[in-house]
């Protein structure tokens, strides 16, 4: 995304904050018209001490009345500048942050999985905060900026135009110079947040497998790439601040001989004009000249800044103008389902080069216990993906209750099943906000009674605060037990059908007994789908899948499979045979 595009859409979200933006700029223009009145005033006071003896008081008097009403004037509003556009800033950074994580939810779940997690956590918290900044400070400078350039032209070519006329021409140098650097500031800056992006999701990647790297011993390994990412951020970091600084040295330098040719000009101009051109208007045209070029200087400030902030913008934007799924808001709901499943003739792949699932048909019926076994990587989670419409399907159909689930509501589809998956999950938050997160309307009695069927109230009521104690931190549980409350959570929802993806993976063998249990009640009358590797826990499904290389090779009873010697065979006796 180009600077000019990423430059549109800042403005377009400017618009919403217009009536605050047009209060900055009427506080910004009585702030430069107090500050401006101060030379003036100054340049007055001078000429009422026209020598030793002949000293004005009584107007002297009224003159630093003004001036002292002038910065207080000044002061206020400048403050009223700040606020506004604190206010603006900030409410654009929360908006543009909501916006991104809006998205997220509406992205297909591709986008996520080609993606590491540090990488978009980079981008809505440090890219926003960086755009977030520049934009504050852009506002902050312009607009007071702008004004008095503005003001300080009128008011010197109003006195003497000669002297305005050298200012005016000279000044723009700095501008050209600005230009110049910050043409090659963008595109460094563009870098350091790419680069930075990367090193956030390392370090992600690290803490969050900080066990395995451990085990491994592979510390001096991370050690190495970390130094690597960190060295090519430094760089880039170095040529960004560089250019960037590059330029207000720059256009000061410019401003200088601003100032010099003003004071020689005007001494000149006093010395011949006899007495045209007093020494309080030579005062007040060298104030107005450090106030013209003062804002240039800021302004070149801000080029760096903004120039950064329209890096990271153009990051953000980027994500929010990922292309979403497509919308089921005109699609009808599913309802409450009575649990047929069906999958004709179906077609996946998640690389189109790479086909995965091919003409894969089955037959779930209402109540029935379907298992999924085959080796790593044959599609089982694929299929459940699928199942679940975590992706679409390339061709062929899933039904349910003989609807096709393109055809309904995502969330319709998705309330109607309850999975239980072999990576834990819980929020940061109360046992019982973790446990009612798919029932909110559950009775206490009900969470109980989930519970113990999970055999998950005794270890509930052994931590400190029983079911008000906050869960969800690293190492606050052990996995086994967080899934226990996931199993319970499921317990508690009580949906039609059921995905278990190896959801007693984590619990020893005495516990997983006593789980089955739970199960095997609360399967009753529900279309279940049960992906295991270990065979022991599928023996009495209804109908056993047996997936290879993305198909189905065989189905049946786990009696009728053995009885076939084929593939499930084999994995049967590699388990359970010497």
């Amino acid at each position: 995304m180009n600077k000019r595009t990423v430059f549109r859409r800042i403005l377009h979200l400017l618009r919403r904050h217009a009536w605050f933006i047009a209060l900055t700029v009427a506080a910004a223009a009585i702030t430069v018209a107090a500050q401006l009145a101060v030379p003036y005033l100054v340049g007055c006071a001078i000429d009422c001490v026209a020598g030793e003896g002949e000293v004005d008081f009584p107007s002297l008097y009224r003159i630093l009345w003004g001036i002292g009403a002038c910065i207080a004037v000044a002061a206020v509003s400048q403050y009223a500048v700040s606020l506004v556009n604190n206010r603006v800033a900030y409410r654009v950074l929360a908006d543009i942050r909501m916006e991104a994580f809006e998205k997220l939810g509406r992205l297909p779940l591709k986008y996520v999985d080609n993606r590491s997690y540090g990488e978009i956590s980079s981008v809505i918290v440090a890219d926003s905060e960086q755009f977030s900044d520049g934009l504050l400070l852009g506002f902050t400078q312009l607009f007071t900026g702008l004004a008095t350039i503005a003001g300080v032209l009128v008011i010197m070519f109003s006195i003497r135009w000669e002297i305005a006329l050298v200012v005016f021409c000279v000044t723009p140098l700095s501008l050209v110079v600005a230009r110049f650097i910050s043409k090659r500031t963008y595109a460094t800056f563009k870098k350091q947040s790419e680069v930075r992006a990367e090193q956030t999701a390392f370090i992600d990647e690290m803490v969050g497998n900080l066990k395995v790297v451990k085990a491994y011993t592979h510390e001096d390994e991370n050690g190495a790439t970390f130094a690597e990412i960190n060295e090519r951020l430094r760089l880039a970091s170095l040529k960004a601040v560089f250019f960037s600084s590059t330029t207000n040295p720059s256009t000061r330098f410019v401003n200088s001989v601003v100032y010099a040719a003003v004071a020689l000009a005007g001494a000149l101009l006093a010395i011949s004009s006899g007495g045209a051109f007093s020494v309080g208007n030579l005062t007040m045209f060298l104030s107005y000249a450090t106030q013209y070029t003062k804002p240039f200087n800021e302004i070149t400030e801000v080029i760096a800044e903004f120039q950064n902030a329209l890096a990271c913008g153009g990051r953000i934007f980027a994500l929010i103008d990922e292309r979403e799924q497509p919308s089921d808001a005109n699609f009808p709901a599913l309802g409450r389902a009575e649990g047929n499943v069906a999958m004709e003739n179906v077609s996946f792949s998640y690389d189109p080069e790479r086909p995965l699932i091919e003409g894969l048909s089955l037959t779930a019926p209402a109540g029935k216990r379907v298992a999924i076994v085959g080796p790593t990587g044959c599609g089982k989670t694929t299929l459940i993906n699928l199942l679940m419409r975590f992706y679409d399907v390339n061709g062929g159909k899933v039904k349910v209750d003989g609807r096709d689930v393109r055809a309904i509501t995502r969330k319709s589809l998705r309330e109607n099943y309850g999975m239980v998956l072999q990576d834990t999950w819980l929020k940061c938050a109360t046992v019982r906000e973790n446990l009612c997160m798919g029932a909110e309307n559950c009775t206490e009695e009900e969470m109980i009674e989930a519970a113990k069927a999970a055999h998950a109230h005794g270890l509930i009521m052994r931590l400190p605060r029983g079911y008000d104690t906050v869960i969800g931190e690293e190492g606050a549980l052990s996995e086994g037990q967080k899934q226990l409350l996931c199993i319970a959570r499921v317990m508690l929802c009580r949906p039609p059908m059921l995905i278990l993806d190896e959801a007693t993976s984590n619990i020893d063998t005495r516990t997983e007994l006593l789980v089955q249990d739970a199960f095997a009640r609360l399967m009753q009358g529900r279309t279940c789908f049960i992906v295991a590797h270990r065979l022991s826990t599928v023996k009495n499904a209804d109908l056993i899948l047996v997936m290879k290389a993305g198909n189905i090779v065989e189905q049946g009873t786990h009696a009728e499979l053995l009885a076939r010697d084929g593939f499930y065979a084999q994995i049967y006796r590699a388990q359970f045979e010497q």
